[in-house]
């Protein structure tokens, strides 16, 4: 199998990473993630202008990837700049929008960068549960209200549009499934908590009351299953990324760091942890290729095979931010080295969209009942 990008991913991947060398540095960035916002609309509109968000989205969308890979090199240069601008958020709604059809307007604009999307589905109660909502939807004489709740929803304050799930209800007492809504900023009901994140960004807590929505989709859970599986591809290669970062780090560290008059580097001891990270890392990258490669296959192909990336993203994640810190020492921890960030980051990454016990208990109930 080739493992090389086509030239047009690569052209993008160059291209991204050289814009994130030169204008995103480390303390850009914690600026941006300090400030009220939570993220820049400049860097937003440039990159947008780069093509970094229609690589996300098909050419029916009006982007021109959206494939596996296509996610894959985004994500991997965002995770090597700790980028916080709400990419993630915009992929699953946008994915959402995609599969549903009809949303070409809104896409085109998102694409453009003209406006933001925020998905907000996870509940305070849900577990990672991709059908545990308890959000209601109701309808009267044609206009939808949802009432309920959404947990830790990042951008949640400064989004345009928010995506939200909501079990539809008709009757009394009768519940049908999940569906899909377009909630506009603003909207009556209504009522973001925002808050910062510890890894940087903001999220917020989301209330609805009554609130008018826009009919996305009723049958949502598919749409929801394929929208999360592209994102847990595209945080196994934000992964890939943050974590090349902290091994060279630390190479770096120990290289220059010196006891004994030798550098630390020189003790077989530490060759030997560090040749474990690197090890584990690559398997981290092969678990991400595969799941990028699974993306467009059958469903029970692509849902195994992103939630064996998850699971190894949380083992080995965890292993490279814990042993890159040991290896700094003190200095590790501060905040005035980039490292501590990305390790950060790097175990914050495997908890969103489920962690690795939920998705190695998902990944052999999906075995099972294949």
């Amino acid at each position: 199998m080739d493992f090389n990008h086509t030239e047009d991913r690569q052209m993008l991947s160059d291209s991204l990473g050289r814009y994130l060398q030169q204008r995103y540095p480390i303390d850009v960035r914690h600026k941006i993630a300090a400030s009220a916002e939570g993220w820049s609309a400049e860097h937003w509109a440039a990159l947008a202008e780069l093509g970094v968000i229609g690589a996300l989205f098909g050419e029916e969308a009006g982007g021109f990837g959206g494939k596996g890979f296509d996610i894959a090199v985004v994500f991997e240069q965002l995770g090597r700049s700790l980028v916080v601008e709400p990419f993630l958020g915009t992929l699953l709604a946008g994915r959402v929008l995609e599969r549903a059809g009809g949303q070409e307007d809104l896409l085109g604009e998102v694409i453009a960068g003209a406006k933001v999307l925020a998905f907000a589905h996870e509940e305070a109660d849900s577990r990672y549960d991709l059908a545990g909502i308890a959000a209601k939807a109701s309808e009267t004489a044609g206009a939808w209200t949802l009432t309920g709740t959404k947990a830790v929803v990042p951008q949640a304050d400064t989004a345009d549009v928010l995506i939200v799930s909501a079990r539809i209800s008709g009757a009394p007492g009768d519940e049908a499934g999940i569906g899909l809504f377009a909630v506009d900023k603003g909207a009556a009901g209504l009522l973001v908590r925002a808050y910062a994140l510890i890894d940087g960004g903001r999220g917020g807590e989301i209330t609805l009351a009554g609130t008018p929505a826009t009919l996305i989709a009723t049958d949502g859970l598919p749409l929801i299953e394929d929208a999360v599986a592209a994102g847990l591809v595209a945080l196994s290669w934000e992964a890939v990324g943050v974590a090349d970062v902290l091994k060279q780090s630390t190479l770096d560290y120990l290289r220059t760091r010196k006891q004994f008059g030798v550098p630390i580097g020189k003790f077989q001891a530490l060759q030997h942890r560090m040749a474990t990270v690197a090890l584990e890392i690559e398997q981290q990258r092969s678990a991400a290729i595969n799941a990028a490669a699974a993306l467009e296959a059958d469903r029970v192909t692509r849902e195994r095979a992103v939630s064996a990336a998850k699971v190894t993203l949380g083992k080995a994640g965890t292993l490279a931010a814990e042993e890159a810190i040991q290896m700094h020492g003190g200095i590790g921890m501060t905040w005035e080295l980039p490292l501590s960030h990305y390790a950060k980051r790097l175990i914050m990454l495997g908890h969103q969209l489920g962690d690795d016990d939920h998705h190695l208990a998902r990944y052999i109930a999906l075995g099972r009942a294949a």
